[in-house]
Protein backbone atom coordinates (compact mmCIF):
# COMPACT_ATOMS: atom_id res chain seq x y z
CA UNK A 1 0.00 0.00 0.00
CA UNK A 2 1.15 3.56 -0.80
CA UNK A 3 1.55 5.71 1.80
CA UNK A 4 0.90 9.39 0.67
CA UNK A 5 1.61 12.36 2.50
CA UNK A 6 0.25 16.03 2.39
CA UNK A 7 1.76 19.55 3.19
CA UNK A 8 1.40 23.12 2.38
CA UNK A 9 -1.75 23.58 4.45
CA UNK A 10 -2.28 26.51 6.89
CA UNK A 11 -4.02 29.49 7.55
CA UNK A 12 -4.55 32.33 4.51
CA UNK A 13 -6.63 35.61 4.42
CA UNK A 14 -9.20 35.43 1.28
CA UNK A 15 -8.03 35.95 -1.86
CA UNK A 16 -4.63 34.06 -0.90
CA UNK A 17 -2.97 31.42 -2.40
CA UNK A 18 -1.49 28.53 -0.80
CA UNK A 19 0.31 25.08 -2.67
CA UNK A 20 -0.10 22.17 -1.38
CA UNK A 21 1.59 18.71 -1.58
CA UNK A 22 1.02 14.95 -1.69
CA UNK A 23 4.39 13.21 -1.82
CA UNK A 24 4.26 9.11 -2.32
CA UNK A 25 6.36 6.94 -0.37
CA UNK A 26 7.25 4.22 -2.71
CA UNK A 27 10.42 4.38 -5.42
CA UNK A 28 8.14 3.58 -7.80
CA UNK A 29 5.02 4.97 -8.27
CA UNK A 30 2.68 4.66 -11.27
CA UNK A 31 -0.93 5.21 -10.26
CA UNK A 32 -3.70 5.84 -12.89
CA UNK A 33 -4.50 8.99 -11.45
CA UNK A 34 -4.07 11.32 -8.29
CA UNK A 35 -6.71 13.79 -7.26
CA UNK A 36 -7.74 16.53 -4.40
CA UNK A 37 -10.55 15.70 -1.83
CA UNK A 38 -12.01 18.33 1.07
CA UNK A 39 -14.27 18.11 3.47
CA UNK A 40 -15.31 20.95 5.16
CA UNK A 41 -16.88 21.59 8.59
CA UNK A 42 -20.14 19.95 8.69
CA UNK A 43 -20.18 18.56 5.22
CA UNK A 44 -19.08 15.35 3.10
CA UNK A 45 -15.66 15.01 1.50
CA UNK A 46 -15.63 16.69 -2.11
CA UNK A 47 -14.41 15.88 -5.41
CA UNK A 48 -11.55 19.16 -6.14
CA UNK A 49 -9.11 17.95 -8.50
CA UNK A 50 -8.02 15.07 -10.33
CA UNK A 51 -4.76 14.10 -12.78
CA UNK A 52 -4.10 11.17 -14.78
CA UNK A 53 -0.04 10.27 -13.99
CA UNK A 54 0.57 9.22 -17.32
CA UNK A 55 -0.48 11.95 -19.72
CA UNK A 56 -1.29 14.82 -17.33
CA UNK A 57 -5.53 15.41 -18.40
CA UNK A 58 -6.88 17.38 -15.71
CA UNK A 59 -10.10 17.48 -14.11
CA UNK A 60 -12.22 20.04 -11.91
CA UNK A 61 -14.61 20.60 -9.58
CA UNK A 62 -17.03 23.64 -10.95
CA UNK A 63 -16.12 25.56 -7.80
CA UNK A 64 -12.96 25.50 -8.10
CA UNK A 65 -12.46 26.20 -12.07
CA UNK A 66 -10.30 29.11 -12.89
CA UNK A 67 -8.99 29.47 -9.69
CA UNK A 68 -7.20 26.15 -8.38
CA UNK A 69 -4.30 24.30 -10.63
CA UNK A 70 -3.68 20.60 -10.94
CA UNK A 71 -0.04 19.38 -11.65
CA UNK A 72 2.08 16.03 -10.71
CA UNK A 73 6.09 15.88 -11.09
CA UNK A 74 7.04 12.23 -12.09
CA UNK A 75 10.20 11.90 -11.12
CA UNK A 76 9.56 13.15 -7.33
CA UNK A 77 6.01 10.79 -7.14
CA UNK A 78 4.46 14.13 -5.81
CA UNK A 79 1.57 15.85 -7.16
CA UNK A 80 0.54 19.59 -6.22
CA UNK A 81 -2.56 21.81 -5.81
CA UNK A 82 -2.07 25.40 -6.40
CA UNK A 83 -5.08 27.33 -4.89
CA UNK A 84 -5.40 31.03 -5.61
CA UNK A 85 -7.94 33.33 -4.93
CA UNK A 86 -8.81 31.59 -2.12
CA UNK A 87 -12.54 32.14 -0.61
CA UNK A 88 -13.80 31.24 3.09
CA UNK A 89 -15.50 28.20 2.03
CA UNK A 90 -12.40 27.15 0.44
CA UNK A 91 -11.68 26.17 4.24
CA UNK A 92 -11.67 22.21 4.83
CA UNK A 93 -9.13 19.02 5.54
CA UNK A 94 -7.26 18.42 1.85
CA UNK A 95 -6.67 14.89 1.29
CA UNK A 96 -4.43 13.47 -2.28
CA UNK A 97 -5.87 10.17 -3.16
CA UNK A 98 -4.02 7.76 -5.78
CA UNK A 99 -6.51 5.58 -7.89
CA UNK A 100 -4.05 2.41 -8.93
CA UNK A 101 -5.77 1.86 -12.35
CA UNK A 102 -8.20 2.58 -14.69
CA UNK A 103 -11.67 2.10 -14.62
CA UNK A 104 -12.40 2.65 -10.68
CA UNK A 105 -14.59 4.87 -8.83
CA UNK A 106 -12.98 7.30 -6.01
CA UNK A 107 -14.91 5.43 -4.03
CA UNK A 108 -13.74 2.12 -4.21
CA UNK A 109 -11.24 2.02 -1.70
CA UNK A 110 -9.85 -1.09 -2.69
CA UNK A 111 -8.37 0.70 -5.25
CA UNK A 112 -7.46 4.18 -4.06
CA UNK A 113 -4.67 5.01 -1.47
CA UNK A 114 -5.58 7.72 0.52
CA UNK A 115 -3.50 10.18 2.08
CA UNK A 116 -4.39 12.30 6.27
CA UNK A 117 -4.84 15.50 5.08
CA UNK A 118 -3.84 18.23 5.49
CA UNK A 119 -6.12 21.71 7.37
CA UNK A 120 -6.43 24.91 5.26
CA UNK A 121 -8.29 27.74 6.56
CA UNK A 122 -9.32 30.99 4.96
CA UNK A 123 -9.92 33.49 6.63
CA UNK A 124 -12.31 36.59 5.81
Amino acid sequence: QVQLVESGGGLVQAGGSLRLSCAASVRTFSPYAMGWFRQSPGKEREFVASITWRDGNTDYAYFVKGRFTISRDNAKNTVYLQMNSLKPEDTGVYTCAAKRIYGTTWADNRMVDWGKGTLVTVSS
